[in-house]
């Protein structure tokens, strides 16, 4: 059963780097038919996320993520999908293919400046 959507939707962007020798494995594990964390993802409100990979002209490799937030305390649902065990052992396989933008420890929330609905 289909849960009720929120009408104050949360929309959020991030991008982080990728190692160019971890673009496969990172591939592999994202693909449909690993279960990954999807599920937890939904129980914590978190829907519509995608990842997206581009070589930008800089010659590095980035990856930009997009998820919608459907519940009422977004850094509460972060903070307790963070402390699911299986959402961490996922993190431990992604996180070491993955090259935090300077100053920064994971992936960067970007501005949002335009959504059209």
């Amino acid at each position: 059963m289909a849960r009720p959507r929120n009408r104050s939707v949360q929309r959020v962007g991030m991008v982080i780097g990728l190692r160019d020798d971890a673009v496969e494995a990172y591939r592999r594990l994202h693909a449909d038919d690993e279960p990954g964390v999807r599920d937890l993802l939904r129980k914590h409100h978190i829907t519509n996320f995608s990842i997206f990979v581009h070589r930008l002209p800089d010659g590095r490799l980035y990856e930009f993520a997009y998820f919608e937030y459907d519940g009422s305390d977004l850094a509460g649902d972060l903070a307790a999908l963070d402390a699911e065990p299986r959402n961490r052992a996922w993190l431990a396989r992604c996180d070491p293919m993955q090259v935090p933008l300077p100053g920064t420890t994971s992936w960067s929330v970007m501005e949002s400046v335009y959504h059209n609905d």
